[in-house]
């Protein structure tokens, strides 16, 4: 049985040089849960930890119709209220995330269901699970660049990416979305790898 890898199938979504650059996404599905909170906090590891127990009951069902996937990278849409351009001012605490898995295009709504069934069932303590949904995000024309570093390094390239905005004449349009390339629990925090990507449309010249 051949098994689908996302990050092979679209290299573009899953891979990034570490300078700015221009891609376009159709629309993509996900398994997502929202929640605000610190991402070094118990709400954040039980949303994380909810989604792939859900990703991977529904891996269970498809690999049965002889359509086995691996299960693609965490990603995470932020922001938080009031002036985005301060949110690293903003505490931890008050941090909007979505938190989100990539799904084959063949994952049906109805299997999602039997899915979440089957997780709520597996583990009846992450009671969380019960907050998955499955949606369709379409980001369209975006900006992104790889950031190589901690987390806490993410300004850096984020400079990076605003500065190349300006030069180029785009807006942001949504919201701030990683994609977690790398395992924290086992990769040096220097050598981390996660994409840093934004929705964006040109900025309309008015003609005087």
């Amino acid at each position: 049985m051949d098994k689908l890898d996302l990050a092979k199938t679209y290299k573009s979504y899953y891979s990034a040089p570490t300078k700015p650059q221009i891609v376009e996404f159709d629309p993509i599905r996900y398994v997502s849960i929202q929640g605000q909170g610190d991402p070094d906090g118990t709400t954040f590891s039980n949303a994380v930890e909810a989604l792939y127990t859900l990703s991977y009951s529904i891996k269970g069902i498809y690999k049965k119709e002889g359509k086995d996937f691996t299960v693609a990278k965490l990603e995470g849409l932020w922001w938080v209220d009031g002036d985005v351009s301060k949110a690293l001012d903003v505490p931890r605490e008050e941090w909007h995330w979505k938190l989100l898995i990539r799904m084959p295009d063949y994952v049906r709504t109805e299997s999602f269901g039997e899915a979440l069934a089957i997780a709520m069932d597996k583990k009846r303590e992450l009671e969380v699970i019960s907050s998955i949904h499955y949606e369709t995000l379409h980001e369209g024309t975006c900006v992104q660049m790889l950031h190589v570093g901690p987390y806490a390094t993410e300004p850096e390239s984020l400079e990076q990416l605003e500065h190349y905005l300006a030069e180029h004449k785009y807006r942001i349009t949504g919201l701030h979305h990683e994609i977690y390339l790398s395992d924290q629990r086992k990769v040096e925090p220097s050598r981390m790898k996660t994409i840093l990507r934004y929705p964006i449309a040109a900025i309309e010249v008015v003609q005087v």
